[in-house]
Formats: structure tokens, C-alpha cells, sequence
């Protein structure tokens, strides 16, 4: 595999793309939490409540800043790597990735830097309203890049003008089957991660009797009914995209006829990596979520008995909860990505065609340009939130200025000599 370009940069692909979707999928089950918590503290003018909330909002504004530098390195990634794909679905790929990018960076970003800097400085509801754009932009980029990606998998709404694709209907690429299942499942799945995370870090803190203002002891509740909510509805917009696998999309003029898209197809049988792949992601979600199920049941025991908060190995055991829901996001975008092969635009476009014509020396150069890149930022992200989150509302990047410490302008006029 190390001498073939073309497997070089679809690894290098899935790598880079799973390490973004961990940002994409904190990011997207964080935000509710933040956003609802600060309606909680601001209907009840909660000081307690409000600190909770700069906590959390600094764990969102940390992983928001560096899932944007990912998503950076990812839109280079496509433009280097698979030209061929841009080259002919450039427009009507590139069309909702346009969407996104003025969502996320010129809507989103604005209002979330209103939010970091507005606090004390406008009015308690305009600052929540900050926020509240700031959760629905993020939600609407998440839907445009599956859109895009709805595309790859079930193209609709365009056709071929002297070999370029142009959106011929907005509304079919929009309202595509493939994006719609995808956004469901993607909200109801980051729902998972969010709470695990909130779990996680309320008994880290719960197991050392570390609970200022009995925030943690709030939090953990809140964090298990997330994940109790999400469970089911997450497993049920999975299923029901499997509806799509063996049906033939809407080709718009299929590039390729019948008689070839089956001998493509032949090629990449039983046994070919992506199907290896595929089942592997498909075996992991499974597990992981299986995994979760228990944990959740075993969870709502204990709370029922109201040691939720008190038992240490329960809490312990708490702690570890995260890793699950990510490997089943994981998991799940293997499958999905790996389904379509040998396609990147199905029935138009193969893996082969997409990719840009390079060197086996080019190709591993790439590889480990943006692997050790990817590798380093989630490292960093990594530390950077376990950090923070074991350190709690005082260590946050919203914290609120301590007013009872001393300041030099209040200590008089300075001697003279």
C-alpha cells in the first residue's frame, strides 16, 4: 500500500476526517447544553448556574478554535489531493461547502466572539441571543456539509454541461435523501457525545468532593438524560439509512452505462479494503453503542437508588464514558464513506479519476505532512480539554475576573521620595 498513491491518500482521507469529526461532534452536542444552561441561570438570575456556564462555554470555545484549524487543513486536503474531483463536481460539490464556510466562519464566528467578549458588557438576554446564533448556525453548517456529501452518495439535482456538473435543481441537491438521514443522525449521535462528556468530567470532579455550588452534582443528571434521550433515536436514524443501500440513484445522465458500472463495481467485491473497512466501522459502532446501552441501563440504576453522585467505582467508571460515543462516530463515518466505494461520486465519478495524478513519493509525502499535522492538533485538543476540564470553572477562559483581589489603582497614591 505504500507505493500506491491512490490508497496512500484515501487513508490519509479517513484519518483526517475522522480526527475532524471528533471536533465537529463536541462541538455540535456541547452547544445545547451551553445554550440552555444560560437560559436557566439567566430566567433565575443564578450567579452559581452562570459560572457553570462559563465553564462549559470554555470547554465549547477551545475545541471550536481548533476544530476550525482542522476544518482548514481538510478543505487543503481536497483542494491537493482530489482534483479530479473539483475539476468536474466542483460546482455542485463545492456549492454547499460554500454555504457552510460563510455559516461557520463569517455568521458563527462573529457571534461567538460577541459572546466570549460581551459578558458584563451587553444586556443579559442580547448575550444569550449571541449564543443562540451561535447554536443554530452550527447546526446549519453541520446540515450543509451533508449535503455536500449526500451528494457523493446519492447525486440528484444537477447534470453534465460539456463535462462539468452544474445544479440544475437547488431544491432536489438541498432536500437529498442521503443528507437529510445523515443530519438526523449526526444531531441525535453528537446528543450522545455531548452528555458522555459532561458525565465524564462531573465525576472526575464528583469522585474528589469537588463540587462548587453543587454544579457537578447538577451536570451529571443533566449529562445522563442526554445520553438516556439520545440513545434510541440515534440507533433509529442509523437504521433507517440502510433503506438506500442497494437502490440506485438518480443518475442525471449517468457518465458511466450500466455494462460499465458493473464492471467497476466487480472489481471491488467481497473482499476488496473498502469492504473490509466498511465492516469494521460498521462491527465498531455497533459495539460501541452496545457498550453505551449498558452503561446507560446501569447508570439509571444507580440513580434510581440515589448513589448516582456517591458510589466511586460508579463515578470511575463514569469517567471513561466518552470513548464510546466517539468510537461509534467513528465507526459509523468508516461505513458510510467506505459504503459508495469504489465511487466518490456514484455512478460518475471513481476514487481512481478523483484523485490528483502523483507520485508515489508525492502521495507519501502528503501522508505524513497531514497525518502527523492532524495527529499533533488532536493531541494538543486532547490535552488542552482534559486540562481545563480537571481544573474546573476557576482555570476556565471565561472565568470570571476575581473582583475581591487587590488591585494596584486602589491602593492609594504611591509614596513620594
Amino acid at each position: 500500500m505504500l507505493d500506491d498513491p491512490l490508497q496512500l491518500a484515501r487513508l490519509q482521507f479517513a484519518l483526517t476526517a475522522a480526527t475532524h469529526y471528533m471536533f465537529v461532534a463536541f462541538t455540535l452536542g456541547l452547544a445545547p447544553y451551553v445554550l440552555f444552561s444560560q437560559l436557566s441561570a439567566t430566567l433565575r438570575r443564578d450567579e452559581a448556574r452562570m459560572r457553570a456556564v462559563r465553564f462549559w462555554g470554555g470547554l465549547y470555545v477551545v475545541n471550536y478554535a481548533m476544530g476550525i484549524l482542522s476544518g482548514l487543513v481538510m478543505e487543503l486536503q481536497l483542494a491537493l489531493n482530489w482534483q479530479g474531483l473539483g475539476e468536474v463536481f466542483g460546482y455542485a460539490f463545492g456549492a454547499p461547502l460554500a454555504v457552510e464556510t460563510m455559516a461557520a466562519f463569517f455568521v458563527e464566528s462573529t457571534f461567538l466572539g460577541l459572546w466570549i467578549f460581551g459578558w458584563d458588557r451587553m444586556g443579559r438576554w442580547a448575550h444569550w441571543g449571541c449564543f443562540l446564533v451561535v447554536t443554530a448556525t452550527a447546526y446549519a453548517s453541520a446540515y450543509w456539509v451533508l449535503v455536500a456529501n449526500g451528494f457523493l452518495k446519492w447525486p440528484a439535482g444537477f447534470a453534465i454541461e460539456d463535462g462539468v456538473a452544474v445544479i440544475d435543481d437547488a431544491w432536489v441537491l438541498v432536500a437529498n435523501p442521503s443528507a437529510l438521514m445523515g443530519f438526523a443522525h449526526v444531531v441525535m449521535s453528537t446528543m450522545l457525545v455531548g452528555g458522555a462528556v459532561i458525565i465524564a468530567t462531573s465525576a472526575y470532579h464528583l469522585r474528589r468532593r469537588n463540587d462548587p455550588d453543587r454544579m457537578y452534582h447538577r451536570s451529571i443528571r443533566h449529562g445522563v438524560v442526554l445520553l438516556m434521550i439520545g440513545l434510541i433515536p440515534t440507533v433509529i436514524s442509523g437504521g433507517v439509512q440502510f433503506t438506500l443501500l442497494g437502490k440506485e440513484p438518480p443518475t442525471s445522465g449517468a457518465t458511466y452505462s450500466a455494462a460499465e458500472i458493473a464492471a467497476i463495481e466487480q472489481g471491488h467485491g467481497d473482499g476488496s479494503s473498502a469492504q473490509v473497512f466498511g465492516g469494521l466501522g460498521l462491527a465498531l459502532m455497533m459495539l460501541a453503542w452496545s457498550l453505551l446501552a449498558c452503561v446507560c441501563i446501569l447508570t439509571a440504576l444507580v440513580w434510581l437508588v440515589g448513589r448516582l453522585d456517591r458510589w466511586r467505582w460508579h463515578l470511575r467508571l463514569l469517567a471513561f464514558v466518552p470513548v464510546l460515543p466517539y468510537a461509534a462516530s467513528v465507526g459509523g463515518w468508516v461505513f458510510r464513506e467506505t459504503e459508495r466505494q469504489p465511487w466518490v461520486v456514484r455512478h460518475h465519478l471513481t476514487t481512481a479519476d478523483a484523485m490528483t495524478d502523483m507520485s508515489p513519493l508525492m502521495a507519501g509525502v502528503s501522508f505524513t505532512f497531514f497525518t502527523v499535522a492532524f495527529a499533533l492538533l488532536g493531541t494538543v485538543t486532547a490535552w488542552l480539554l482534559i486540562r481545563l476540564a480537571r481544573r474546573g470553572p476557576d482555570a476556565s477562559p471565561l472565568a470570571a475576573p476575581d473582583l475581591s483581589a487587590p488591585d494596584d489603582l486602589d491602593r492609594g497614591p504611591a509614596p513620594t521620595l
